[in-house]
């Protein structure tokens, strides 16, 4: 019985045949080595694509002493941020020929550490990716078990220190932006739902929201605070609690858009009007913020591009140290959110939030 055989796999002996180069020159080219000529490079691209040839990534492994795997250490994959996140982490590691392998923590502040870098290491990760958020005392093995891991690990939402690499939302920043336009509606009396204080993120988006008010000459206390958990539930229960404690309120900073989608609802159910009696903000950006009604002012934060930049400068990273065969010096970069402003705290605003 006869069968139809599937044109011959392009090989680098024969993409090298057609430019007129060696093997070894092609390999320089596909390892992105800068000692090419820029015409001869340019030539051996050119084939590369016309042949369709894919690189194995086993021989590109053998020859650099890579795996071309990264490990990805995340949790609550369940929740938008977390799975947002590692959409950037996977598209970015695609892009770059990149494998990746995932593990899971079994709660955010699980602190069983040293099997799971173990079972990297055993793997031959290239470099590792920590984006489980810090929370309460899990970046405390930092401390004593930093020193085993000997590839690149950079880390995602974590507080700034000088021994390990970091890139992270500036959620600091996107605090003050939400209360500084605040206070240019000229609120004064701004409260906050913040995130569990436990959390490094939670926390940080409420001394932006300290700060802000206190260079401005105004209160930050206690009575201005109810602290929530993420969860839209807890939403609408911190806000009624805020209702209480704080009266006076004229506009309130929520740390997540969640719970802010709740203190929504429930203003409305209460027939306090958006935002002309009560003025609110969210923060994140999710997709659903901006179809509400009122529409939600929100700090957006991109979690797909910080994925994508984790992964663009752990290869970097890694390039840098095998080049160089020596400790490259830790980096931090920190992403600034944006404001967008729609009609839950602006009534000039459109419906679509334009």
């Amino acid at each position: 019985m006869c069968s139809l055989g599937r044109p011959a796999k392009a090989t680098i002996y024969e993409v090298a045949r057609q430019a007129g180069v060696s093997r070894q020159t092609v390999s320089r080219v596909i390892n992105n080595r800068p000692d090419v000529a820029s015409d001869t490079r340019k030539r051996i691209l050119g084939i590369i694509s016309d042949l369709e040839y894919q690189p194995s990534a086993i021989a590109r492994s053998l020859s650099q002493r890579r795996s071309y795997n990264f490990g990805v250490l995340t949790a609550g994959l369940k929740y938008i941020g977390p799975s947002t996140t590692l959409s950037g982490i996977t598209a970015r590691s695609e892009e770059l020929g990149y494998g990746l392998l995932l593990k899971e923590l079994s709660g955010f502040n699980a602190n069983n550490i040293h099997p799971i870098l173990n079972w990297f290491l055993a793997h031959q990760v290239d470099g590792i990716l920590w984006a489980a958020p810090e929370i309460g005392s899990n970046r405390d093995w930092i401390n004593t078990m930093l020193s085993e891991i000997h590839v690149p690990i950079i880390f995602l939402t974590t507080e700034k220190r000088s021994d390990i690499s970091i890139v992270t939302i500036d959620n600091y920043y996107g605090a003050r932006l939400a209360t500084e336009h605040l206070l240019k509606l000229g609120r004064k009396h701004i409260g906050h739902i913040s995130g569990p204080l436990e959390w490094w993120e939670a926390r940080q988006r409420m001394r932006g929201w300290q700060d802000v008010l206190r260079e401005a000459g105004l209160t930050a206390n206690k009575r201005m605070v109810v602290e929530g958990n993420w969860s839209s539930r807890s939403g609408k229960v911190a806000f009624q609690q805020l209702l209480i404690q704080f009266p006076e309120m004229d506009a309130v900073f929520v740390g997540n858009d969640q719970m802010a989608l709740s203190a929504l609802q429930t203003a409305f159910e209460r027939g306090i009007s958006i935002p002309n009696q009560l003025a609110v903000v969210g923060f994140d950006g999710i997709p659903e913020s901006e179809y509400y009604c009122p529409s939600l002012t929100t700090i957006c934060q991109n979690q797909h591009q910080l994925g994508s930049i984790a992964v663009q400068e752990l290869v970097r990273l890694v390039e840098e140290t095998n080049l160089e065969n020596r400790k490259i010096k830790p980096i931090h970069l920190a992403i600034k959110p944006e404001l967008i402003i729609r009609r839950s705290s602006d009534p000039e605003k459109s419906k679509g939030g334009e």
